[in-house]
């Protein structure tokens, strides 16, 4: 597995198929950089820094998060060789104004 900057993942099992409930059209993987990713209650989590994404399937595997709050720290979710925060991809419930988790996905 590879991020958007062609660094190598850690190679994990993929469980599941990822169900993403987005609108119709398409969103590049820019657009999401940067986004405040926000849990359904409207809690902060960070921003969007980085997609992790299998690729030899095109499945999204996690976003890396930059800047994240004290709260998802606390969380003890995976992380990157960095230090960086991996949410689960398959969390992700809409894309708009902001990236937003079912929290209960994640914890």
């Amino acid at each position: 597995m590879v991020d958007m900057m062609n660094k190598p993942v850690a190679n994990k099992p993929v469980v599941g198929k990822i169900d993403v409930k987005m609108s119709d059209d398409k969103k590049f993987s820019k657009q999401l950089i940067g986004k405040t990713v926000i849990s359904k209650s409207g809690k902060r989590f960070g921003e969007v820094g980085d997609i992790v994404f299998e690729a030899r399937t095109g499945e999204l595997i996690h976003m890396i998060l930059v800047n994240p709050t004290s709260y998802i720290e606390k969380l003890e979710l995976e992380k990157t060789k960095e230090g960086n925060i991996l949410v689960p991809f398959s969390a992700v419930i809409a894309v708009g104004d902001f990236v937003v988790l079912a929290e209960e996905d994640i914890i």
